[in-house]
Order: structure tokens, then C-alpha cells, then sequence
């Protein structure tokens, strides 16, 4: 009855309904306008996990740690003075970019010169000016020679590769003022590469995040547009009709500037997961359409007139796309409830596009069709594919005669996914969605591989009182900390404030390598009266030590190693770094006499592992979650749990085999992959929810038997089926075209899950509604 009032509703309102749907697109257009790219780290924690907020904690007393962008180049002629003078002026020309706080390379370097006269130390930059003769150049790198200091840091153990450090102002480094500067460092190195014939490697998290950035722009129109094209044509070849065509590409294109709206009312900026929404609104929208003008051309094939075969589509299939795309929404919008913003933002904005491209479809395909001319017989002729028909009749035939052959050949399936889901690998990297020939990946390990690598690792440290940092003996405990860590190859010598004090000392005892040393605690008090800069008003240390003298960091550089790693060795070190500190994690207080330290191992890619590992464990809730919700839905529309929840096994059987392919091609479970069960469930169930209402309507209105309701569910509601299963395959499939391997592994998977989902709802599904009653009617004669 509430059906029936909506499509008579629709039909008797239609210029004031589609006035409303017209204003509303306009002011979400107007929204649209104003969407933007996000230039932040992914926030995949959610913001009361400890672990984000010590990150947090970390970041405002010393910066974003993943500010240094660098240039890697391999050459034996660094030290020749031409090569040496163009280096310098590179050098030069990247900190006269405006962004760029500071550059450190080889051109670029200080000493520390004790001036007893004036009491403190001076600070001498080891090129003030660019060589005039090689033996300048050659005298200077004797003086680098000499400095511990930046060993490992500007060039490598054998002296061929060099490295230019490219520190970003803070406030420019999560704004789009960012590609601009990363633009302008690319144009000049790549100039200076140009003219001496060398390749230029770029790489730092700067760098990352921009490309990054720039990629999920870049494929989020190209992705909407082969979204567009490829579901036109289908529809196009399905329908032959270049009308039908059209509307259901204005339809999903209002769809589009919804959800693109929603975005930006909702406070949310385009992401590499939000970006993936509008194309998959397309994808997702075209069903809405299929099984509207299916059932319009159906129910004109029975003879009724126009507005009455639309009256009637608009009421069944209105009622029946409605569940379908609740279970699709709830796919989506499960993952709301994991608390990651990352994955909030994509839930919330998709299942509200999801509704809202339905809730148009529902409104404008009635009302543009009921201005235009009743398709002609050979226009509808698409109904009578006798290729389709073919299949749909075997399909009824092998329902009604092969169950058990049904029942072994998905159990064998089932056994071998299984087996090839328990070989999953859970792991990520940080740029593992790139191919192995793109430039960002292939010069990020050129660095890794000279330098050791661009991630940072922190270890962030509060003395809990004042002042108690630059003591002797937190000095010593940083030093031991340093000593443990250099027993790990993955990690870069660190930066901190003991090597900067080491650095002084070398100064202060006349510049001799072996001084390069932390000074006992009498040479320690008289480094200090030379040293203002840690102990007066003035702090040139400030990244490393607070204006408090309380809280200090001490940082390394790791290469991406993957989020298995990287949980080994947060499992080795921070045991080492609490014995280290005297901490009793368990009760957070010195083991020793004295006052106690907080000392956390921390930065960009820990939290990026926690992150990884905190989606991973939300992956099984948010999958039993959306099925939890989905059999819910299908027990309101069958008023039976148990034939609901045979019902919704169908959906799952091509979840298990997903996860069979994910192991036996080995794709590994991350982030990126982490969408396609929730996804992929959500979707899969639509043709359950396609399949159970006809199948009740038949029954209801048809007053046909089980089996022959069955079978008329087969013939008519399996059309629509395979029109929108061959849809959301080459929809999904164009997602292959990406340039990120999670988002290839996204569209191919959700492609053959969908594809899968079809078959087992068109097979398993009826195979099972028909066991269900044999067995009733069994169990009926036995009682009687």
C-alpha cells in the first residue's frame, strides 16, 4: 500500500518534484564547486587511540616529522669544482624557494669553531661562498672527511652517492601551496640532471604525499569518465536506445554532484578513498535504471497503457531497489562504526550518495518517461534475447534437477577458498600501490639502498621536570638508547640532541674527529657555558628540545620496510628503551629510586603500522556487522529467520572464494584491500534482496506454487540481474586502469565477486528456497 501511494504520488507531482530535485542539484553543485583535495596524512586511527594521540602529543612540541623531502644523485664528480659550483647554486636556488625552511647537503654545511674570546661558540658555514679553485673543493671535502657528524647523512659509506635534505616549513607542508614547491625543487633538479647527464632521484614524504595527491586527482576524473562511457555503451547495447542511454547518464550525474557535495557540507576533503566515490555512484546508480525500464517494458509487453506500466514499475521495483540499495548503503556504512576518519568519511559520504541517487532515480525516470513516447514492441524487444533466455532456462533446469551437483560443486569451491584464504599475507607498505616501475617507487629504494631509507621513526622522551633533559644522566640513557638501535641495519644514524652535543664537543676540544663524543659530566658543564644556544633564551635546537629543557626526541630514518617489520621491531626496542629508562610499563613508574621518564616510540610510520593493523582488526566486525544488518532486512522482507538466513549465504559464498583468490595470487590484506568484503557483501546481497522480493510477489500476486514462483523469479527478475551484474563487472573494472595496485586489486576483485554473486543468486539462492520446502513438506506428511 505505501508503494502504491509513493509511484501514484510521484506521477500526479511531477513538475514540483522535479523543480525539487533541480534546486537541490544546484545547490550541491554549488558545493561541488568548492570541494577540495586533502594534503594531509591519511588519519586512519581513530583520534582516542593512545597511539594517535602521543603522535599528536609529539607533533605539537616539535613539527611534523615527515617535512624533509631529498634529492639523491650517484656521481664521482661531486668534487670536481664545475660540477661542485652547479650543485651549490642548486643548493642555492631550492632554499630560495619560498616554502623551504632550510637545505642540508655537502654545499651546504657548518662547522663548530670554539671562540674563547667571546666565550661561546661560532658557527661557520663550510662554503660561504662557491669555490673558485679545486683546491677548495678538495680542501673541503677533507673537512667533511673530518665531521662524524653528517656521516651517512649527505653522502654514502662509498662516496659516490649524495644527498640533499629539503626541509618544508611547517605551515606550508599541508597546504596546496605544497605542489607548487615540490613542482618548482622538481623543475630545477631536473635541470641540473639535464645538464650533467645524471639521474635525479626524488623521495621524502613530501614528495610521497604530493604525487600521491596529484594521482588520486588525476584518476578521479579519469575514472568518472570511463565510468560514464563504459556503463553508457553497455546500456546502450542492452537497451538500443540512445535515449535510455542518456537519461540514466543524467540521473547518475546527479548523483554524482550529490555525493560530491555531501562531501564538502559534511566538512570532508577528497581523499585517495572518497575519490574512488563518484565513479562508483555510476557504477552503482545504473541498476536503479535497469530494473525500473525493465519492468516499464515488461508490464507495457502485458498490455498496459503507459502511465499505468509506469505506476506499476515505479511501485514493485521502487520497493525492491529500495532494500537493494539499503543493503548496498549498509556495505558502505558499516564502515562508520570503525571510528577511522579515513574510513568514516568514505562510509558516511557513499551510503548517503548511494540513497540519494536511488531516491532520483525513483523520481526522475517515471517523470521523464511519462512525457515521452511508450517504447515501440521492437524497442522492448531486448526482453526476448534468446542467448539470455537460453541461459536463464538452463539455470531453471539445473535448479530443479541438479541441487545436489549444486550443493558438491560449491562445497568443493568453498574447500579450496579456504585453504587459499589461511595463506593471506597481512602486511602493508607505505607505497606498495605502486607498480615497481613507477618513479616515486623506484626512487624511493634508490635511496633506501644508499641511505637506508626516508621514514621517520621517533623516539619521543619527557625527563618529567624542567630542565632534567640536558643532565648527564638522561644524556647518557639517550646515548644507550642510540648504541641499541644501531644494532638494527634498518635504521639511519639518528639526529638528536646528544649527537648535536657530540658535535660541540669535537668543536670545543679543537675540532679532532675522536672528540666526537658525549663528554663526562665535568666537560659536559663547561660545553654548557659555551653553549647559549641549549641553555639561555635562545634555542637553536628547538626541533629537538622544547623551550623547557623537558621534552627531546631522538629521530631515525627506516626504510619501508612493511608493517610486519616494523611491529618486530616496535616488540624489541621499546622493551630495550624502557630498561633503558628504568620503566615499568605496567605501572608506568621507575623500577629505581628517583623520578620517572615517559619515553614512546612513535612517528610517521608506527603510526601508519598501528593504523594498518587497527583496519585489519575492524575487518571481520564491519563484515559481521553488514551481514548482521543485511539478514535483519531480508527477515523483514521474508518474516522468516530461518529461510533469511540460508538466504543471505548466498552472498557470502563469493566473499570465501574472494578471499581464496586474494591468497592463492597473492595480494595482500592492507588498507587498500581491506574495502572489498564490506563493499563487495553489500552489493552481492542487492540480488538477493532483487531475487526474494520477486520471489515473493509471485507468490502473493501470482498465486503460482513455490516452483513455478521460482522459476518466474528466474526467468523475469534474472534479466535485470545479468544486465546489472555485467555493469557493476566492467563498472568495477575500470579500476584496473589505476595507477594504485590496491585500487587494480579493488576493481578486480569486487569485479569477479560481483560476477560470482549474480551466478549464486541466481542458482544457489533458488536451489536452497526449493530444498527449504521439500524439507517442510517432508516434515508436514510425517506429522500428518
Amino acid at each position: 500500500m505505501f508503494w502504491h501511494l509513493i509511484s501514484r504520488f510521484i506521477l500526479a507531482n511531477r513538475l514540483p518534484l522535479v523543480a525539487v530535485v533541480l534546486l537541490g542539484t544546484a545547490f550541491m553543485g554549488y558545493q561541488t564547486s568548492r570541494v577540495k583535495l586533502s594534503y594531509e596524512l591519511a588519519k586512519i586511527l581513530p583520534v582516542s587511540d593512545p597511539e594517535y594521540q602521543r603522535y599528536e602529543v609529539f607533533k605539537s612540541k616539535f613539527g611534523q616529522d615527515g617535512n624533509v623531502m631529498v634529492i639523491g644523485i650517484e656521481t664521482d664528480s661531486m668534487y670536481r669544482l664545475p660540477f661542485f659550483n652547479d650543485w651549490y647554486r642548486l643548493n642555492q636556488r631550492i632554499k630560495a624557494i619560498g616554502g623551504i625552511k632550510d637545505v642540508v647537503a655537502n654545499a651546504n654545511l657548518y662547522d663548530i669553531v670554539r671562540d674563547d674570546s667571546a666565550g661561546r661558540f661560532r658557527i661557520v658555514p663550510l662554503v660561504p661562498r662557491p669555490p673558485a679553485t679545486q683546491a677548495e673543493v678538495d680542501s673541503l671535502r677533507e673537512k667533511i672527511s673530518r665531521l662524524p657528524f653528517y656521516r651517512g647523512l649527505v653522502q654514502d659509506s662509498a662516496g659516490r652517492a649524495h644527498l640533499m635534505a629539503i626541509t618544508f616549513d611547517q605551515k606550508q607542508l599541508n597546504t596546496k601551496n605544497r605542489i607548487a614547491i615540490v613542482r618548482n625543487i622538481e623543475a630545477v633538479a631536473d635541470s641540473f640532471g639535464t645538464k650533467h647527464n645524471l639521474s635525479v632521484h626524488l623521495s621524502g614524504m613530501p614528495y610521497i604525499r604530493t604525487e600521491f595527491t596529484a594521482k588520486v586527482s588525476s584518476e578521479l576524473t579519469k575514472f568518472m569518465l570511463l565510468a560514464f562511457v563504459v556503463t553508457s555503451l553497455i546500456l546502450l547495447y542492452f537497451f538500443r536506445s540512445l535515449l535510455v542511454m542518456l537519461v540514466a547518464a543524467v540521473v547518475v550525474g546527479i548523483g554524482v554532484v550529490w555525493v560530491t557535495g555531501y562531501i564538502v557540507l559534511f566538512g570532508y576533503e577528497i581523499t585517495i578513498l572518497t575519490g574512488l566515490i563518484p565513479p562508483l555512484i555510476i557504477v552503482i546508480g545504473i541498476p536503479n535504471a535497469i530494473f525500473l525500464l525493465n519492468r516499464y517494458h515488461e508490464e507495457l509487453n502485458r498490455g498496459r497503457e503507459k502511465v499505468e506500466a509506469l505506476r506499476l514499475a515505479t511501485e514493485k521495483v521502487g520497493e525492491t531497489t529500495f532494500f537493494a540499495n539499503v543493503t548496498t548503503s549498509i556495505g558502505f556504512f558499516v564502515f562508520y562504526f570503525t571510528g577511522s576518519p579515513l574510513l568514516l568519511q568514505f562510509g558516511l559520504v557513499a551510503a548517503c550518495g548511494v540513497m540519494t541517487t536511488y531516491i532520483v532515480s525513483l523520481i526522475l525516470i517515471p517523470i521523464i518517461f511519462s512525457y515521452l513516447p511508450a517504447p515501440s514492441s521492437r524497442q522492448r524487444g531486448h526482453l526476448d534475447r534468446r542467448k539470455i533466455n537460453g541461459f536463464l532456462t538452463w539455470v531453471e533446469r539445473l535448479v530443479r534437477t541438479r541441487r545436489t551437483a549444486i550443493y558438491a560443486f560449491i562445497a568443493i569451491v568453498t574447500g579450496i577458498s579456504v585453504i587459499g584464504a589461511l595463506r593471506i599475507n597481512v602486511i602493508g607498505y607505505v607505497v606498495d600501490d605502486l607498480p615497481k616501475n613507477d618513479p616515486i617507487y623506484t626512487d624511493l629504494k634508490f635511496i633506501e639502498s644508499r641511505f637506508n631509507g626516508v621514514m621517520p621513526f621517533e623516539v619521543s622522551i619527557d625527563a618529567k621536570r624542567p630542565g632534567r633533559v640536558l643532565t648527564p644522566q638522561t644524556l647518557t640513557k639517550i646515548r644507550l638508547l642510540e648504541r641499541e638501535f644501531s644494532k638494527y641495519s634498518e635504521f639511519t644514524r639518528p639526529l638528536s640532541l646528544v649527537e648535536a652535543i657530540k658535535f660541540f664537543y669535537q668543536g670545543y676540544r679543537g675540532g679532532d674527529p675522536k672528540y666526537y663524543a658525549l663528554p663526562g659530566a665535568l666537560e659536559l658543564n663547561k660545553l654548557g657555558s659555551y653553549m647559549p644556544q641549549l641553555k639561555g633564551s635562545e634555542n637553536r635546537f628547538k626541533a629537538y628540545l622544547d623551550s623547557t629543557r623537558q621534552f627531546t626526541r631522538v629521530s631515525f630514518q627506516m626504510p619501508d620496510v612493511g608493517t610486519v617489520r616494523t611491529n618486530q621491531l616496535l616488540a624489541e626496542l621499546q622493551p630495550k628503551v624502557d630498561s633503558i629508562f628504568n620503566i615499568d610499563r605496567v605501572t608506568q613508574q621507575r623500577v629505581a629510586a628517583g623520578e620517572q621518564y615517559e619515553v614512546h616510540i612513535t612517528g610517521n610510520s608506527v603510526v601508519f603500522t598501528k593504523g594498518n593493523d587497527y583496519l585489519l582488526q575492524n575487518l571481520a566486525e564491519s563484515t559481521l556487522l553488514a551481514i548482521g544488518l543485511i539478514s535483519i532486512i531480508l527477515i523483514i522482507l521474508l518474516r522468516d529467520i530461518r529461510l533469511s538466513l540460508v538466504a543471505i549465504l548466498p552472498s557470502i559464498v563469493p566473499l570465501i572464494v574472494t578471499a581464496g583468490l586474494m591468497g592463492f595470487f597473492s595480494i595482500n590484506l592492507k588498507p587498500s584491500t581491506i574495502l572489498i568484503f564490506s563493499i563487495a557483501f553489500g552489493i552481492s546481497s542487492d540480488g538477493t534482496i532483487y531475487f526474494i522480493t520477486k520471489y515473493r510477489d509471485e507468490l502473493k500476486n501470482g498465486r503460482k506454487t513455490l516452483e513455478q514462483a521460482i522459476s518466474a523469479t528466474i526467468r523475469y527478475t534474472g534479466l535485470s540481474m545479468f544486465y546489472t551484474a555485467i555493469i557493476l563487472f566492467a563498472g568495477f573494472a575500470i579500476f584496473t586502469a589505476s595507477t594504485f595496485q590496491g585500487t587494480v586489486a579493488l576493481g578486480i576483485l569486487v569485479s569477479i565477486t560481483l560476477l560470482m554473486g549474480m551466478a549464486s543468486n541466481l542458482i544457489l539462492l533458488p536451489a536452497f528456497l526449493l530444498t527449504m520446502t521439500d524439507k517442510r513438506r517432508a516434515a508436514a506428511a510425517k506429522t500428518t
